[in-house]
């Protein structure tokens, strides 16, 4: 058997009881999942997922770079136009989870 180690980290408790619960749908412990984790990361050199800014807490260059981005597309036609309000806010609203995933 490989020489492993004790890890310890501080996660919000209801946090840990969902992840707890789906691990366990997936047949699997915390412990085997984060192993998981971590063993895909190094494998492929990189967090094995998306990470990303949302755009209202961006800020400096990253929101520059949005901001110049959003120009451009503009100049070059890329525009939705809304009849109202309630319009815009149909068309952008994230649909709330029954199940929210943390």
């Amino acid at each position: 058997m490989a020489d492993t180690v004790n890890l310890n980290i501080r996660v919000d408790r209801e946090l840990k009881e969902n992840a707890e619960a789906f691990f366990a749908a997936l047949g699997l412990n915390t412990t085997t999942a984060i192993t998981l984790f971590m063993r895909q990361s190094l494998r492929e050199q990189k967090i094995p997922f998306e990470i990303r800014m949302v755009p209202f807490a961006m800020s400096g260059n990253a929101y520059l770079f949005d901001y110049r981005t959003s120009l451009q597309q503009l100049s070059e036609g890329h525009i939705v136009t809304f009849d109202s309000v309630e319009d815009l806010i149909k068309q952008t609203e994230v649909p709330e989870r029954e199940d929210p995933v943390y």
